[in-house]
């Protein structure tokens, strides 16, 4: 399918300079991504990036820079849904599965085996639930594994006014 809207993420202020690379999620891999791999996580809707960023400690929020993202991006695939996963051949059981403690007791996560699928038949990202605690139904969000300043992966922050930093030292 092709994801076109407008997504949302809180980031770390000390990496903010580069809010659109994905090497965080490439250090230590996380749910859909494996280790050394970028992925992009986008939130569905600006509570759902709080949710993501927080980890459901709502009153335990460290200081975070907000960014939205104009997404257009084709070969996403939405296994949101008992049918989207069935055409993507995915269970709702291997996307939920705990990958940090697989990969606290050296094992590699369930859910990058979901990765290692879509990626090979051509899929640049995903639309899925969230998984952060305290996350309901409607909360969704977008991972790339594929994305750029061009179509037909195009990700761009909104950043008008050029507010955010050039590197870790240039916070105007």
């Amino acid at each position: 399918m092709r994801f076109v809207g407008t997504c949302y993420r809180a980031h770390d202020p000390r990496w903010s300079f580069k809010p659109s690379s994905g090497e965080g999620a490439a250090i230590r891999g996380a749910r859909f991504n494996p280790k050394g791999v970028p992925a992009l996580y986008l939130g569905l809707s600006i509570m759902t990036a709080i949710k993501e960023i927080s980890q459901g400690l709502p009153h335990r929020l460290d200081p975070t820079v907000l960014c939205s993202y104009d997404v257009d991006c084709e070969d996403v695939i939405d296994l949101t849904t008992e049918r989207g996963r069935g055409a993507a051949s995915v269970s709702a059981s291997e996307m939920a599965g705990d990958w940090a403690w697989a990969l606290a007791v050296g094992e590699r996560p369930a859910s990058w085996a979901i990765y290692d699928r879509l990626v090979s038949q051509g899929a640049a990202g995903i639309v899925v639930p969230s998984y952060a605690v305290g996350a309901d139904a409607n909360d969704r969000n977008l991972v790339l594994w594929e994305w750029g300043s061009a179509l037909p992966h195009l990700v761009e922050v909104f950043d008008p006014s050029g507010r955010l930093p050039r590197d870790q030292l240039s916070w105007s």
